[in-house]
């Protein structure tokens, strides 16, 4: 079993569980707990971390992944 699973929600965040290191744009460590949650409709106020707008936004996220969109190694 992974240590660090990330879950995404329909028309929701990111759930990121497990211990991660967290880094803002300047490089400086963002405090997380084992389980964060991490906007992904780009609405919150509280950015990174989800504020819960994305259903006052109406957030429609994709329904599932684009294929052949995985990153290559």
């Amino acid at each position: 079993m992974p240590e660090v699973k990330i879950e995404i929600r329909p028309n929701g965040p990111y759930v990121v569980t497990g211990a991660i290191e967290l880094l803002d744009t300047n490089g400086n460590v963002l405090p997380t707990q084992d389980r964060t949650v991490l906007c992904r409709c780009g609405a919150s106020t509280k950015k990174p971390f989800c504020d819960g707008t994305h259903s006052k936004v109406g957030f429609q996220a994709a329904a599932q992944a684009v294929p052949g969109s995985a990153e290559k190694s």
